[in-house]
């Protein structure tokens, strides 16, 4: 049996090998083509262009991965099919499922290395895209306006410009209740990082007594730690990104990472409905994009493996079909799940589903 998971793989890999090529540079020179103006309304050179999108190779596979495999794997069944080998493989008493296994072996491990890419790798690289598409802007700030509120620590925050590179904000103010029901406002002409704790320079701090009739304590400083503030700069920098996104554009693609997602959630436990869906709904589409990969495995089976002397075009055709229903259903899930209409998990995991069940079950009936 190692002898024909060898076969089959090595027949496999060639085509994949040249989808997964083939897929990358129509992709990224599709993107060229789109956002060829805006790439010299920022003045990027050659070098510039051709490091931009190194940067966004890894997200580029991410999303081309499970259509070259589709592709590949239909191909190779499909020429498998049309010179009778897998009738000779399956007359030796081997199962189609037994036959299957290399291929089903190649989608679990593609899935899980998407998934490590997705979370590790894509996050810091397009982070680093966007700081060399921008590079050459003049006055370039990488500093914003922001305000939030941690529900769970009952504070509040209002920063005039933070620097996401950097974690420094200027003139933040912060608002507080403690233990004691009295309350706290700090002002400062500056405030960063300082190991695993803020710190404020320039410093004017009110505390407001819960007693009826106390005057508020002002107090000045120069310089003030304050450890009690567990607000973390990637806490801070998914606020933004949260705050940022529309239910278009949550609708469009997962826009958010896992770890971004569950730090704006610490900061608010009580989500509204609308928050609640749109972000859960981005959770589970992150999870579940990667696993596409031993998804297409399992509806490529059926669609390849049928009996005949057909043409090795025919899988291709069988892959577009499928690849443009998939992205259909897809679609729709994500706009339903950030609407409301459905559960996050349904609306997230649904193609996946509906489309491994119907393999599945097509896989089962063939003869």
């Amino acid at each position: 049996m190692r002898l024909l998971d060898r076969y089959l793989l090595r027949e496999l890999f060639v085509p994949l090998g040249y989808c997964l090529g083939g897929f990358l540079i129509f992709w990224m020179s599709s993107d060229l083509i789109t956002r060829l103006d805006e790439l010299q309304a920022n003045k990027l050179k050659g070098l510039d262009v051709a490091h931009y999108y190194a940067l966004q190779l890894p997200e580029f596979a991410v999303q081309v991965a499970p259509i070259g495999l589709l592709l590949a794997l239909l191909y190779s069944l499909t020429n498998h099919a049309r010179h009778n080998e897998l009738t000779a493989i399956r007359a030796a008493g081997v199962s189609l499922w037994r036959m299957c296994l290399p291929y089903l072996g190649v989608g679990w491990l593609l899935s899980g290395g998407l998934s490590i890419v997705n979370e590790l790798i894509v996050p810091p690289c397009s982070v680093l895209a966007e700081q060399v598409l921008t590079q050459h802007q003049a006055g370039r700030s990488d500093a914003r306006p922001v305000s939030f509120v941690n529900s769970s620590a009952h504070r509040s925050w209002y920063i005039e410009a933070y620097h996401k590179d950097t974690a420094v904000m200027i003139r933040p103010r912060v608002v507080w209740n403690l233990p004691d029901g009295s309350r706290r406002e700090l002002s400062a002409e500056r405030g960063g990082r300082m190991g695993d704790q803020w710190v404020f320079f320039e410093v004017q701090l009110i505390t407001y007594s819960n007693r009826s009739g106390a005057l508020p304590v002002p107090s000045q400083t120069n310089t003030l730690y304050v450890p009690e503030f567990e607000e973390t700069p990637a806490q801070i920098e998914s606020e933004m990104k949260v705050s940022g996104l529309s239910n278009i554009q949550a609708a469009r693609k997962a826009q958010l990472s896992v770890p971004e997602i569950l730090n704006y959630v610490r900061l608010h436990p009580k989500l509204s409905p609308e928050m609640s869906a749109k972000l859960y709904t981005q959770l589970h589409t992150r999870l579940a994009a990667p696993w596409t990969a031993l998804v297409v495995v399992l509806i490529a089976i059926p669609f390849g493996a049928v009996s005949g002397r057909r043409n090795a075009y025919v899988g291709v055709a069988s892959s577009i079909f499928i690849a443009f229903a998939f992205f259909v259903v897809s679609k729709f899930g994500m706009a339903f799940g950030v609407g409301g209409q459905l559960p996050p998990w349904v609306a997230a995991w649904l193609p996946n589903i509906l489309f491994a069940a119907t393999g599945f079950v097509l896989t089962c009936r063939m003869r």
